[in-house]
């Protein structure tokens, strides 16, 4: 976590939690983060088992151009990133986990900035999961707010376990995401002549049996 923001929203929820998975959703009091409101948001589960946005801040609303109660987290995101959005969302409802996420904004203009995620997990029991959550900006440019952020890319994902890491986490490296498209550039340390495709994290080599 780098924001202030988040370090102060996972500061007061580690406090409440008292070394259990989480809290419970009845133990957060606004007026304990009243200077946060404003970027912060609840989660929860609709029929469909999608998060969605069950609160959100006026400056979180505003940076979206639209109030966001009642819509998918997911639906933020650009496709590629859904399935993986809604992963982390099931793994910070029903996992117990602390997810951070750095991520590019791109505005209604072609702009972008770069924002942080954290996603909470609160106890609300098996039939009512809920997530506490902050997304803020990382730098706030004079557009922010005026010309609405409408697709989020991610850069890095962590996945913390907070009873075993630092609050910071500055000494653990974030997962970057690779692109689902395969690249056919020269792999480095490659065999002379030979090519390689790159596919996530993987890299294939044209060959195959000598055919005499």
């Amino acid at each position: 976590m780098k924001q202030r923001g988040s370090i102060e929203l996972f500061q007061y929820w580690d406090r409440l939690r008292d070394k259990r998975p989480a809290p419970k959703r009845t133990e957060i009091e606004p007026a304990d983060i009243k200077s946060l409101l404003a970027d912060t948001f609840i989660l929860e589960k609709d029929g469909r088992g999608e998060a969605i946005f069950r609160l959100a801040g006026t400056r979180l609303c505003a940076v979206f151009g639209r109030e966001l109660k009642g819509f998918a987290l997911a639906s933020l995101w650009a496709f590629k990133d859904q399935r993986l959005i809604a992963r982390l969302a099931h793994s910070a409802f029903h996992g117990m986990s602390v997810v951070v996420i750095a991520f590019e904004g791109r505005s209604q203009n072609g702009r972008t900035n770069p924002f942080e995620l954290l996603l909470l997990p609160l106890d609300g029991g098996e039939e009512s999961p809920r997530t506490l959550g902050i997304a803020s900006a990382v730098e706030k440019p004079y557009w922010l707010g005026a010309d609405p952020i409408v697709e989020c890319r991610i850069d890095t994902i962590r996945v913390v376990d907070p009873d075993r890491e630092p609050v910071f986490l500055k000494n653990r490296p974030a997962v970057a995401v690779p692109t689902i498209a395969p690249s056919a550039d020269e792999v480095a340390g490659a065999t002379p002549g030979k090519r390689g495709r790159r596919i996530r994290h993987l890299v294939v080599f044209e060959g195959g049996r000598d055919p005499s």
